[in-house]
């Protein structure tokens, strides 16, 4: 199921059952847009992000960040991360993220896709560091990708193309239903930034 033609409803279930995913479109200006992505590109302390499986190491190219109101700590793939301090862009686009939304984030973890060759894999952000069934708000800014749910049961797939400066939110019991990826592809050279913001239990 395809829904590049009837995106920009954020008022829209993108999910037929068991979750909620709204796309608002692109929230910001193309110079806007362009503005914060170099910005981000060249102010976030980028690193790359790292996963232990099976016991053993592994160093991604997709590099990572990890932000929040306070030093929240984060565990996933068995490493844990420990938030910065907000910078102002941040701070500026959470506010932009939680106006449209009604939500309310503190923290977000940042991707840097340098190319179409780097994705992610299949899988659900559950957490336990983070609030049960608490809303994710996706930014994107870049490149624009594919982006994927597969529900866990039925697995019935829904894709919806991420456009630059553009918000995406899952909430609800999206997290327990469904799985998302970002796929690979040779069709992208440019590099993608995704911002996710999200709520830690406290």
């Amino acid at each position: 199921m395809d829904l590049f033609d009837n995106q920009n409803d954020g008022l829209k279930n993108l999910l037929p059952c068991d979750g909620t995913v709204n796309y608002y479109g692109k929230i910001l200006s193309q110079a806007g847009a362009n503005a914060y992505l170099d910005t981000l590109l060249n102010t976030i302390a980028w690193k790359n992000d790292e996963a232990v499986i099976y016991g053993k190491l592994i160093i991604t190219k997709r590099k990572v960040a990890w932000y929040g109101d306070r030093e929240f700590e984060y565990t996933y793939s068995n490493t844990t991360k420990r938030a910065l301090p907000w910078t102002k862009e941040l701070l500026e686009l959470k506010t932009l993220a939680e106006q449209l939304s009604g939500e309310r984030f503190n923290s977000c973890l940042l991707n840097l896709y340098h190319n179409g060759d780097e994705g992610m894999a299949w899988h659900s952000d559950a957490e336990k560091d983070l609030k049960l069934n608490g809303a994710i708000g996706s930014m994107s800014f870049g490149a624009e990708r594919k982006f994927m749910f597969k529900h866990k049961q039925s697995k019935q797939t829904v894709s919806v193309l991420l456009e630059h400066g553009s918000l995406l939110v899952m909430k609800d019991t999206t997290q327990t239903h469904w799985l998302h990826r970002l796929p690979p592809t040779k069709l992208v050279a440019r590099p993608r930034v995704n911002l996710t913001f999200r709520t830690v239990a406290r």
